[in-house]
């Protein structure tokens, strides 16, 4: 797919004291006529955190009107407070978490990097290690989740915290790189996608008739797709290849990937596909974009984790559940 030009993000607009925004914001660019009626001309970028080391995993609670995210160099789990605009840690160390959702029953879901686990944090607080080993072998290190309807949590293990001391404990791979799907009652892991380098966010469609899947191996970074049949993903094939790569990736309820995104700038922030895989439009930060989430009240604000600082947006979609 060709590359689209953008231009620049608006000089200035993130160093102190800098002027207002003026609206329609110039760092949110259409480049297909249907992005359009998904975002408003009345909202401006806003960056509500920042002064981290890496920022990831994204989730909204609005039972207590906050977002979590993660810091995994300092191995922290944090909250804002969507009405105070604070941030406090709420657990550290935290197992270098990487990706963060919720389950059907609102607890707490993370993919661990340095600890090489999937975990859940129960209503009282305490957590319970949901898989840690595939047939007796360590997993790599869990990235990315997301839950499906029927309880099921699909997870991403591709051996990000291995790789280094930075972003977990460095080690040597044990097995392949591969998505898991964990049964809700049994807490038995089935191998759900093995053809990937290193399988990295992922998110159903709002129907779940899609699985899509982000590969970022050295080279040749790119998203597929694949077909649900059966309850397993299959027909595995390319839905975006282009300037830049996703990261982590959740859909609108009208069926929209929407895509943390990393390439330079003029690319870095967020990337929004149609089903069809067309481009439709992009959001500009001033650094490289790992994940995102839609939070809310209205289910209508996008969270967006970008390296050192953590950014929102209100558009006009609204997230579709299980991400």
């Amino acid at each position: 797919m060709a590359s689209h030009p953008t231009p620049p993000a608006a000089p200035g607009r993130w160093e102190a004291n800098a002027p207002p925004v003026r609206y329609p914001d110039p760092d949110v660019i259409v480049l297909d006529p249907r992005f359009q009626a998904l975002i408003t001309p009345l909202a401006a970028i806003e960056r509500i955190a920042t002064g981290f080391r890496f920022t990831e995993g994204p989730v909204y609670f609005g039972d207590t009107r906050g977002l979590l995210f993660t810091d995994i160099p300092n191995d922290a789990l944090l909250r804002w407070d969507e009405v105070t605009g604070q941030v406090a840690p709420l657990r550290q160390p935290c197992g270098n978490i990487d990706g963060n959702t919720r389950d059907r029953q609102g607890r707490l879901i993370s993919a661990e990097l340095g600890s090489r686990t999937l975990t859940r944090t129960e209503h009282d607080g305490t957590v319970t290690v949901l898989a840690s080993h595939f047939q007796g072998t360590r997993l790599t290190g869990p990235n990315d989740v997301v839950v499906k309807s029927d309880g099921s949590i699909w997870f991403s293990d591709n051996g990000a915290g291995i790789r280094g001391h930075y972003l977990g404990d460095k080690a040597p791979k044990e097995m392949p790189f591969r998505v898991y799907r964990l049964d809700p009652e049994t807490r038995d892991l089935t191998i759900a996608i093995d053809d990937m380098e290193r399988p990295n966010g992922l998110c159903f469609s709002p129907d779940e008739s899609r699985l899509y899947v982000v590969d970022t191996p050295a080279a040749n970074r790119l998203t597929r797709v694949y077909d649900m049949v059966d309850g397993m993903p299959r027909n595995g094939r390319l839905f975006f290849d282009g300037a830049g790569h996703a990261d982590g990736i959740r859909c609108d309820t009208e069926g929209n990937v929407w895509a943390g995104f990393s390439g330079g700038p003029g690319q870095d922030g967020v990337a929004v596909f149609a089903p069809d895989g067309t481009l439709l439009g992009r959001i500009l930060l001033p650094e490289r974009c790992a994940n995102l989430c839609f939070g809310g009240r209205k289910r209508n604000r996008l969270f967006m984790t970008a390296s050192q600082s953590v950014y929102a947006l209100y558009v006009e979609a609204q997230g579709a559940l299980g991400g």
